[in-house]
């Protein structure tokens, strides 16, 4: 290296040359960028926001050049005196020659509305707009429903209790007024549904009688109930020489018989099942309809045959013998043959039974025994115990013969005759109604008719035609019918095909959990539950899930007329059933549920009915001591709340399974 040094070439070499390089460029890049940064100006920016507390009006948002530029500061005076420089920066007198322009600034960007709580620079602010006033919110307020009201915590006013006179007070069967103004009685129309007006419906509380008591459980109430719970011995004068009903005490008394099978009601099914072995009760017939019912000893015997029966009367002369059932604990509806359809589907019963129903099925070319082909199930079995079937007097001969010349020409064949029952089956295809000879009556109805239609339609004098592919007639038998998808499933107005038959048993398994849960966690089985309500029962999952769980109660279904029409598979399945618009009161006595279960009804409803109408309705038909669970959305939830505990409810929320962030909630209640 010092030789190096020493004769000169270490200045020739080529390290020193690099180097040498290297710091001549360095040199260069650091000359030019100072002289680029200086020659461009560039100054530190200000964006003030911030209002003068004194003339707010007078300083608009602005961007200004800091009046600090090219100038040095101590730092840590500038730190420890910042009272003392803000205050100097105050008095700082205006220039002294006005004439001198102000430093040239660029302009203000556009003002930035702000529609929220913060502001351009990301910074929480007091001062925002909410943005432009809409009249229209205002003037359309009043028109919104009750819900939009109490979503805004309106508080329902208290309701108040009804008179002592509306105590079997029925809305649509107690309309005093249009039955008035009927033009006609005379075939029974006013046994028939006659709503109050819109505004005139119930607004009240119907009282219970003095002295209720919590009903007699099941099953001991088939035999006995309180008589202060239904205060009406007329039945027993009229009736009780027929074995109907007997008072002793403070109890009603069923011995079981009726106007024809006096020695009970026992005997008398073990009769109908030695005429006709086919009818095989439990098996076979699963679901059977009384006509005329009295208070339903027939239905209440084929219970223990696992025989569901809607047991069926009118509001008339033999007052309250649906309500009687019922407080047995006995399936049962308030109807009328009269000159509407009834409210149940095509093919819905295996057997239909009258026994002195006082009907004259013959009147009217046949038009209510057309109305019982309906609703028979292809294949199944009329029951008819009456005076025609077995005294030999000429009126009551005549009436036979007339039957017999009417079934005859239904295709009904007379399968057996014996004592004081005649008994006819169904047949279970077209067949014979297409070989009858040309202009026999009645006709065929046409092919457009709609024989599950049946809200407000009138009866019609003409045979309903059965499904060319068998549909209603090849239903399983036995229990496994409760959980086999019936063939009439694909038939039901809805939107869905192919998974129909996948939506069925997904109900059923929803249901099915659900209700485990509820015997589990909320222990159903001590709640001694006996008259249940579907109230939205879409294809009868609810009711078979409590059957498959050993609950020993009934359940009425009842399908709303604002969605799809599953009653024929609800029949289908073995259960019980009934179309119904929820706008409208519900035909069946005061305190006759011991629960009301609502699914994803009033989210529904809330939109053509008055819910207040719906939750007033529902504390009219449930006992007291009776429970009602609601699984909704939680946008109505506050609506029901308020209106329950206006009614007196004992009411409270629960979470569903799914936790607290669940779009439904259930809402469950007890009437005091």
């Amino acid at each position: 290296m010092k030789a190096l040094f020493a004769n000169g070439d270490f200045f020739k070499s080529s390290t020193f040359i690099k180097i040498s390089a290297f710091l001549f460029i360095s040199l260069a890049f650091f000359y030019f960028g100072k002289h680029w940064s200086d020659g461009f100006q560039q100054h530190l920016i200000f964006f003030n926001s911030r209002q003068n507390p004194l003339f707010p009006s007078q300083t608009p948002p602005s961007i200004s050049l800091s009046p600090n530029h090219n100038k040095s500061f101590d730092l840590s005076s500038i730190i420890n005196n910042t009272t003392t420089a803000a205050q100097t920066l105050t008095s700082i007198p205006p220039p002294s020659n006005p004439e001198q322009p102000p430093p040239s600034r660029p302009p203000p960007p556009p003002e930035v509305r702000r529609f929220g709580i913060v502001d351009e620079n990301g910074t929480m602010t007091d001062d925002f707009e909410v943005g432009d006033f809409d009249p229209g919110v205002e003037e359309n307020w009043g028109s919104e429903n009750k819900t939009e009201v109490v979503e805004a915590r309106a508080v329902v006013k208290k309701f108040r209790r009804c008179e002592k006179s509306m105590r079997e007070y029925i809305p649509c069967l107690d309309n005093v007024e249009a039955i008035r103004r009927l033009n006609s009685t005379e075939k029974g129309e006013r046994f028939e549904r006659h709503c109050p007006e819109k505004g005139k419906g119930l607004n009240c509380l119907v009282p219970a009688p003095k002295g209720y008591r919590t009903p007699i459980p099941w099953p001991r109430s088939r035999d006995e109930v309180w008589f202060s719970n239904v205060p009406h011995a007329r039945l027993v004068e009229d009736k009780g020489g027929q074995n109907w009903i007997s008072i002793d005490k403070d109890k009603f008394k069923f011995p079981g018989g009726g106007t024809q099978f006096i020695h009970g009601a026992d005997q008398y099914l073990d009769q109908i099942s030695k005429m006709v072995p086919d009818i095989a009760f439990g098996q076979h017939t699963r679901v059977a309809m009384d006509v005329g019912c009295g208070v339903a000893s027939f239905g209440a015997y084929l219970l223990s045959r696992n025989v569901l029966t809607m047991s069926v009367a009118p509001k008339d002369v033999h007052e309250n013998q649906v309500q009687f059932a019922l407080e047995r604990g006995v399936p049962a509806m308030v109807a009328a043959l009269a000159t509407r359809r009834l409210l149940y589907p095509s093919q819905a019963f295996d057997l239909i039974h009258c026994s002195r129903c006082r009907i004259n099925w013959t009147r009217d070319d046949g038009i209510l025994l057309l109305e019982v082909n309906r609703v028979l199930r292809a294949g199944g079995y009329f029951a008819w115990a009456a005076q025609p079937v077995y005294k030999h007097e000429p009126l009551l001969e005549e009436q036979w013969e007339e039957m017999v010349n009417l079934t005859s020409r239904l295709c009904w064949n007379l399968v057996k005759k014996e004592g004081y029952i005649a008994i006819w089956q169904k047949p279970s295809n077209n067949n014979c109604y297409l070989s009858r000879k040309a202009g026999t009556q009645p006709p065929l109805c046409d092919s457009e008719d709609d024989p599950d239609n049946v809200w407000y339609v009138d009866l019609k004098a003409c045979i309903t035609r059965l499904p060319d592919d068998g549909a209603g007639s090849n239903v399983t038998t036995g229990p496994a019918r409760l959980h086999n998808p019936p063939d009439r499933l694909q038939s039901i107005q809805m939107d869905a095909y192919i998974s129909r038959r996948e939506l069925f048993r997904a109900e059923s398994k929803y249901w099915s959990e659900i209700i485990g849960s509820y015997v589990r966690v909320l222990r159903w089985k001590s709640y001694k539950l006996r008259n249940v309500l579907d109230m939205r029962a879409g294809f009868g999952g609810f009711a078979a899930a409590l059957i498959e769980h050993q609950l020993d109660c009934w359940v009425l279904n009842v399908v709303p007329v604002s969605g799809p029409n599953t009653l024929p598979v609800i029949y289908d399945r073995g259960l019980l059933g009934v179309l119904h618009d929820w706008c409208e009161p519900f035909d069946t006595y005061p305190r006759t549920y011991d629960l009301l279960h609502a699914a994803g009804l009033f989210s529904v409803e809330r939109k053509r009915c008055n819910v207040s109408s719906i939750m007033l309705e529902m504390d009219r038909i449930l006992r007291p001591g009776g429970r009602v669970y609601i699984r909704d959305s939680v946008g109505v939830m506050d609506e029901l709340q308020e209106i329950g505990k206006a009614m007196g409810w004992h009411v409270s929320l629960r979470d569903t399974s799914e936790g607290p962030h669940a779009s439904y909630r259930i809402l469950t209640a007890e009437k005091h």
